[in-house]
């Protein structure tokens, strides 16, 4: 993982999200036209949260989002996500 030049302000995170699942757990794969989105990722950058609220995540944790959170943004061909920390969910 290489280090992002993105920092978010407040309390946003930048997301990378997880590659979506190619094949089914009995073996069938799946077509690109078929694929959902997924709603695992790994945090690659932290704003500073607010005066009441620090950020509790940190950059390398694994978390799960809303299926429809964050916005999308692409950096040297990459995709990420950047949203609010209340947006997240859960640490895996």
């Amino acid at each position: 993982m290489g280090k992002l030049n993105i920092k978010p302000l407040a309390d946003r995170v930048v997301i990378e999200p997880a590659p979506a699942e190619k094949k089914t757990a009995s073996g069938i794969i799946i077509p690109d036209t078929a694929k959902e989105k997924p709603q695992k990722g790994t945090v690659m950058a932290v704003g500073e949260g607010t005066k009441d609220n620090p950020v509790t995540v940190k950059v390398n944790d694994v978390v799960l989002y809303g299926k429809y959170a964050g916005t999308e943004f692409t950096i040297d061909g990459k995709d990420y996500l950047i949203m609010r920390e209340s947006d997240l969910i859960a640490v895996v």
